[in-house]
């Protein structure tokens, strides 16, 4: 198998010395294992991408010219364990220690239009395995034992590049695995490479045939994206090809067309800038929740918009129709029902901060606040200063200003009353003995009674508390007992 023909010696030992350094040792064993019984074995994809980048990764994937029944012959004996749920796509799992891999033997699959699987046949020779694969920076392998640098389609010219090329014919590509139109935008972002011009015009011919992969792979591979250090580079690929027509119709729709007559923000750039500071202020890494939030908090505006005499734009309760679109989206993407609940919570959230004012609110109206964000609280503070993307810097430092005093005002009050576990002086059992009543809704209308109180008025006692409940009840036609 030839090396890229551009290497020269020094760079070809430079790259083998790279690979030695990242390849595991029990890997370069297995190479043995498979050369001694004559069959070929090569690290593949994405770890050989990688090395040969310095980032760190943590995925062993490995190809062979041996069919599954001889790769579980080959590893019974050395793996430690192994697993066989991809076996029909080729794929054996195993573990050495504290290693995982997989081997996948030589393959190329493609899909019927009608269908969301592949079909696979099985292959005999590495350039071709590498052929198939979706991009050229994926289609570099490093032979075993050794190793060997393999690069047939100049994935390492493309790495220096920063460029996203397919390894054949881009539609070829596409039509094998539709779902490498989304990957190519997901690269995008975590790698912040240019897509070649040709592979960017095949995704647009094709963007249709995304709709045979499944919602599953679809999401993966959209929430990797989001979270991916240039998002706004894979987001705006998506628009651009007509793929977010298919995937996340709601982001292209935000392009509202503005005239001289009717003045407002571009919605669909100001969700991209909100994205951007909202990443801004993450503390631990990528925050799905939060990114998805920053990427969705406008979506209900193109259907809310309503233009009012004088050019004056409104899109009244738009927060409240976005978070139920934003559910709806993230439920048909097949999300967790944790992330469709949190996210559409901060969407509906999102511009409850505005009503503050000049801090005219009560401490009752910041506990409300508190007891709304509930645990999403620290993702709701950011959120609303990301969604600031005046470029009036006096409105943007007041609206700063504003928000620090609020966070210190629920700081205060989190001081003196434990905010964060706000409940009222009497449960559900005290209040069915003071008012003599079963369990049942009645308890639950008394315990929010109780509740507004105590957000109210603050900590009051279980004495006043218990006279307040009395009177309400009164005030209900109950008669509590004597």
């Amino acid at each position: 198998m030839p090396v890229s023909s551009d290497l020269s010696p020094q760079q070809r030992q430079a790259i083998t010395e790279l690979l030695r350094r990242v390849i595991p040792p029990a890997v370069d064993e297995l190479g043995h294992r498979f050369a001694k019984a004559g069959h070929e074995l090569a690290l593949v994809g994405g770890p050989v991408r990688d090395a040969l980048l310095s980032r760190p990764g943590k995925d062993v994937d490995l190809t062979t010219d041996a069919h599954p029944d001889k790769i579980l012959e080959l590893v019974d004996g050395w793996a430690d364990a192994i697993w066989t749920i991809g076996i029909e796509f080729g794929t054996v799992g195993l573990r050495k220690g504290d290693l995982q891999l997989e081997i996948t033997t030589y393959r190329s699959e493609s899909y019927d239009p009608k269908s969301r699987k592949p079909e696979v046949t099985y292959g005999t020779s590495l350039r071709d395995d590498l052929g198939r694969r979706d991009f050229a920076v994926n289609a570099m392998a490093a032979r075993l034992p050794g190793p060997e640098f393999v690069d047939p389609f100049g994935g390492l010219a493309d790495l220096r590049d920063k460029r996203l090329r397919t390894p054949g014919r881009p539609e070829d590509s596409f039509s094998d695995d539709p779902l490498r139109m989304l990957r190519a935008a997901r690269f995008a972002s975590q790698l912040g490479f240019t897509v070649a011009p040709e592979v960017v015009a095949a995704m647009r011919d094709m963007a249709g045939r995304i709709d045979i992969v499944s919602a599953e792979r679809i999401r993966d591979e959209l929430s990797k994206l989001v979270c991916g250090r240039y998002p706004r580079a894979g987001l705006a690929l998506l628009v651009e090809t007509g793929l977010a027509e298919y995937v996340l119709p709601e982001l292209p729709k935000l392009r509202l067309e503005i005239d001289e007559h009717h003045r407002h923000k571009d919605v669909y750039d100001h969700s991209l800038i909100v994205l951007e500071q909202a990443i801004a202020q993450e503390e631990d890494g990528p925050d799905l929740v939060l990114r998805l939030a920053a990427l969705l908090h406008d979506i209900g505006k193109p259907k809310t918009r309503s233009f009012e005499p004088g050019g004056r734009v409104t899109f009244h309760h738009h927060e409240v129709v976005g978070a139920k679109m934003t559910k709806s989206r993230l439920m048909a993407l097949r999300y967790p029902k944790d992330v469709v609940a949190d996210v559409s919570r901060l969407v509906e959230l999102h511009l409850r901060f505005h009503g503050y004012g000049t801090g005219e609110w009560t401490d009752a109206a910041v506990r409300r606040y508190v007891r709304d964000g509930g645990h999403l609280l620290g993702r709701l503070h950011k959120l609303t200063r990301a969604d600031c993307t005046t470029r009036n810097k006096r409105k943007a430092e007041r609206l700063r200003r504003t928000y620090d005093d609020l966070e210190r005002r629920i700081a205060r009050l989190a001081e003196e009353e434990e905010l964060a576990k706000i409940r009222p002086e009497l449960d559900g059992n005290a209040i069915q003995r003071v008012l003599g009543i079963p369990p049942g809704p009645l308890v639950g209308k008394a315990y929010r009674f109780l509740l507004d109180l105590r957000l109210d008025r603050g900590p009051i006692g279980e004495e006043a508390a218990t006279e307040a409940l009395l009177s309400w009840a009164r005030a209900q036609g109950l008669e509590p007992p004597a």
